[in-house]
């Protein structure tokens, strides 16, 4: 069954060991053999300056590198460090058959890393004090009251909203039973009714770890029932506009509903999935979003703790938002963490595969491609940006936000 692939992501070596393996990086590069330009290699456009061009090379050869191994037609990459974006290119193509050039303002699909986006919205609405992460979503007492019928079910009516923010709701997992990967002619509405009347609660909420996409798309339903806003709506007025973005939107469903300046997605799975002939547009609130990584490092910047931005929540609830649940050590509240104060989420779906990473050295970035295929195409996505990063000793002192 067609679904989401959760991409693993490697905090044992890249994130524990980042100061180290840019040291490593430095010396290695000073041996290296002279490279061709990323132009060269990749035809890629965007404008980069302050750079020393020997380190520049060095980085975007690793991104050439990435692109062959896992025959990736476009990638595209945006890198702030404190507050200001310093890198933003495009590699490769949005298009095979029209060699289309990928640039920074193309529109990917995000896949799930919409989830701490439809978070931060969830988190905006607690500081206005229309939840808290405690209230119950389903029967009587929740927030959703008996919207999508009266749940019957073992442990529905136990469920908090912080339980689907941390996906401890105790079932509706990314396996073979993804309500979300099922029924595609249904709406929201119809869906959310079936699974509850359909799919019992296998586990005790708060008990259990199991990474539910079902979840989340219920918490945008939370978003739209509080505002009386569509989700999107809500979310643009609550999150993307005070964050300065204006030109993220809900994903189309088929290749004719494809945006304007929108890449096109190529998968690489054995079973053969289409990338068009899924519903994305149901996705919305946990893995619909089109983006580019600009908008991506615009929000990180917004949400990241740091004094560089003005930040669109508190500390207090930042930290709130941050930090893991008591069963799973590594996932918070619509983010994966780690010990080394690193907040990230990755994203995989049919013709995608995506990343987007805040450090506690206050770089935030995202990596955004135009395929899936077999192998551990997001860890290596993963591991890109930071290998990326780890070639630079230097960075400029320009901020590309203000021409962006």
């Amino acid at each position: 069954m067609m679904k989401e692939r959760i991409q693993t992501p490697h905090p044992r070596l890249t994130r524990r060991a980042f100061c180290a393996r840019g040291l490593v990086a430095t010396a290695l590069g000073a041996v290296a053999p002279a490279l061709k330009t990323t132009a060269e290699v990749l035809g890629n456009t965007g404008p980069q300056s302050g750079f020393k061009p020997e380190e520049l090379r060095r980085m975007e050869a690793t991104a050439a590198a990435f692109m062959e191994k896992h025959l990736v037609p476009g990638l595209s990459v945006a890198i702030a460090k404190d507050g200001r974006l310093l890198y933003a290119r495009g590699f490769g193509v949005a298009d095979k058959t029209n060699q289309e050039k990928v640039t920074p303002n193309h529109l990917f699909r995000i896949a799930s890393v919409s989830k701490p986006i439809t978070a931060t919205t969830i988190f905006r609405l607690i500081e206005q004090g229309k939840l808290s992460i405690s209230d119950k979503v389903f029967g009587t007492q929740g927030l959703l009251g008996n919207d999508y019928g009266n749940p019957r079910k073992q442990y529905v009516k136990d469920v908090t909203v912080e339980h689907l923010l941390t996906h401890t709701e105790g079932g509706w997992p990314n396996d073979g039973t993804d309500p979300m990967f099922r029924h595609t002619e249904m709406d929201h509405r119809q869906l959310i009714n079936w699974a509850l009347a359909n799919l019992p609660l296998q586990n005790r909420p708060g008990t259990h770890y199991a990474y539910s996409n079902f979840g989340f798309c219920v918490l945008g339903r939370i978003i739209e029932k509080l505002t009386g806003k569509p989700y999107a709506e809500a979310v643009h007025a609550e999150v993307l506009h005070p964050c300065g973005i204006t030109g993220m939107r809900i994903s189309g469903n088929t290749l004719a509903e494809r945006a304007a300046i929108e890449v096109m997605y190529y998968n690489q799975d054995a079973d053969g999935s289409d990338p068009y002939q899924m519903n994305v547009r149901r996705m919305d609130s946990h893995g619909g979003w089109l983006a580019t990584p600009t908008d991506l490092v615009r929000f990180l910047v917004r949400v990241d703790d740091f004094p560089t931005k003005p930040d669109i929540l508190k500390p207090a609830t930042i930290a709130t938002m941050t930090t893991p649940s008591a069963v799973s050590v590594n996932y918070a509240k619509g983010w994966c963490v780690n010990k080394y104060n690193n907040w990230w989420h990755s994203g995989s779906l049919p013709g995608t595969t995506t990343i987007m990473v805040r450090t506690a050295q206050q770089f935030c970035w995202a990596a955004l491609t135009n395929t899936r295929g077999p192998g551990d195409t997001g860890g290596d996505l993963d591991r890109l940006v930071w290998d990326m990063v780890g070639k630079i000793t230097t960075w400029p002192q320009h901020d590309l936000f203000d021409a962006a």
